[in-house]
């Protein structure tokens, strides 16, 4: 019984190895896509008043679900771009492929290099593996459940922060433009720049996980992003290198909530007391 046991896991791990490389291997050739791009004029549409898309988001979507599908025909698959045409984007307990092929779109629209793809799989409806890939600075940051994470095949682990005041901050102020919607993002900004180091914003909810995980950023959080493929990647790579992730309200990450918050294990209850006065 024990030996069966060993066996499965054994086999378990050598598949969760194989689904790490397929994506891999998918976010590299979107990569390619997007490094063409980046430097070429773009062809931009609107999805919102400033949320963008362009023809490169749904090439690489295209070239990453072929990819995919071709090798595990039986897995589900959400991306953004079918989601925003009306593609089913439903979570299963089924091995479950969630894919934004280019985040961070204004940024690359802009001729700023921080931009990604993220290719995240769930298993369960929990994220299993993980892989963000920036192809413009070259950085491939990958996670496997119970394996680690890595920046171009080196470990990495979040920082050893304990202070929030001594805190490097990532948040965006996301795609709405209401009144309401402004009023309480720059209200929470002004507030939070009493309580930590400095602030950033990426542009790229996906990279700024990465950050955490890499130790460059100390604490995260985001309300109101697309979705699911925002954070399916990069929810694996955090806690592979030892960070947390979770709602901001402190309650446990839901992968379908719009709702992240990340840091090292030292600052989450610090960062959960300040975001409880202003969320």
């Amino acid at each position: 019984m024990v030996f069966y046991l060993f066996l499965v896991l054994i086999t378990n791990t050598d598949s969760l190895s194989e689904f790490l490389a397929s994506a891999v291997d998918a976010a590299c050739k979107a990569g390619e896509i997007i490094r063409k791009g980046f430097y070429q004029t773009k062809n931009v549409q609107h999805k919102g008043l400033v949320d963008l898309v362009t023809e490169t988001d749904q090439a690489c979507e295209d070239l990453i679900f072929t990819h995919l599908k071709q090798l595990y025909s039986t897995h589900k698959f959400i991306g953004e771009e079918t989601t925003a045409a009306g593609g089913n984007a439903e979570l299963t307990d089924e091995p479950t492929w969630i894919v934004d092929p280019l985040d961070g779109t204004t940024n690359f629209v802009h001729g700023f290099p921080f931009v990604c793809v993220s290719i995240g799989l769930t298993i369960g409806k929990v994220p299993t593996v993980g892989v963000v890939y920036n192809p413009i600075i070259n950085e491939l940051f990958t996670g496997i459940r119970g394996k680690g994470a890595f920046l171009n095949g080196n470990p990495i682990k979040v920082s050893s922060q304990t202070e929030l005041m001594s805190a490097l901050l990532v948040t965006e102020v996301g795609t709405k433009r209401d009144k309401l919607t402004i009023d309480a993002c720059t209200n929470r900004i002004n507030s939070l720049l009493f309580k930590v180091r400095s602030l950033r914003m990426t542009g790229s909810c996906a990279l700024n996980l990465c950050g955490i995980a890499c130790g460059r950023l100390d604490v995260c959080f985001e309300l109101g992003f697309g979705g699911p493929w925002d954070v399916a990647g990069g929810a694996v790579i955090v806690r592979e290198a030892g960070g947390v992730i979770f709602d901001p309200s402190g309650a446990d990450f839901d992968i379908t909530s719009q709702r992240v918050a990340a840091s090292n294990p030292f600052l989450k209850d610090a960062l959960v007391d300040v975001l409880h006065q202003i969320v």
